[in-house]
């Protein structure tokens, strides 16, 4: 049975992911061409080593360190999913809270841990009195068809810091 939990910074450590699989095979990806989303082809494997992981634990410890949200899905203890939502409001009418990530292990996809993570962020964002989760989303169609379904849309503002870092992401938020 899935539990689920907020996680304290002193907790978020390297071995917190030993039995975390952040794979994903990509095929297509959605790309913005003219003004319009088309599908393209964009074969690849986004797969995380060791050094995706430390900078990941610095980045959920700073989170949750800064009045942010880190929360977790545990099978058997082990971490096999979480969501992180970033304590500060943002946009030009501090509107936004910025879902800054959102994973579930490979081996457990497809049975509804996004959806119960996706839901504690909107909960987590409303409670701070934000009016949207801005989400800087992965292009591969699998992962947008779940933001879709969660009822995200693409942003009416961008954020630039966003669109720099990670120009071929999906500029996404969901009214909550």
């Amino acid at each position: 049975m899935i539990q689920y939990r907020k996680l304290n910074p002193d907790e978020i450590v390297l071995d917190l992911f030993c039995s975390f699989k952040r794979r994903q095979v990509v095929t297509d990806c959605w790309r913005k061409e003219n003004g319009r989303w088309v599908i393209k082809s964009d074969p690849f494997i986004d797969d995380w080593g060791k050094d995706e992981y430390e900078m990941l634990v610095r980045c959920l410890k700073h989170t949750a360190r800064t009045g942010g949200l880190v929360y977790g899905a545990f099978l058997d203890n082990r971490l096999k999913g979480f969501v992180s939502v970033e304590g500060d409001l943002t946009g030009s009418c501090s509107q936004y809270m910025d879902l800054s990530s959102i994973h579930v292990s490979q081996d457990m996809r497809g049975q509804g841990i996004g959806r119960e993570l996706f839901l504690a962020a909107k909960q987590f964002a409303k409670g701070q009195n934000a009016k949207k989760l801005y989400i800087s989303a992965h292009s591969a169609v699998e992962t947008q068809a779940f933001y879709r379904s969660m009822g995200c849309r693409e942003a009416e503002e961008y954020d630039p810091v966003h669109v720099e870092k990670e120009p071929y992401d999906c500029q996404l938020e969901c009214v909550l």
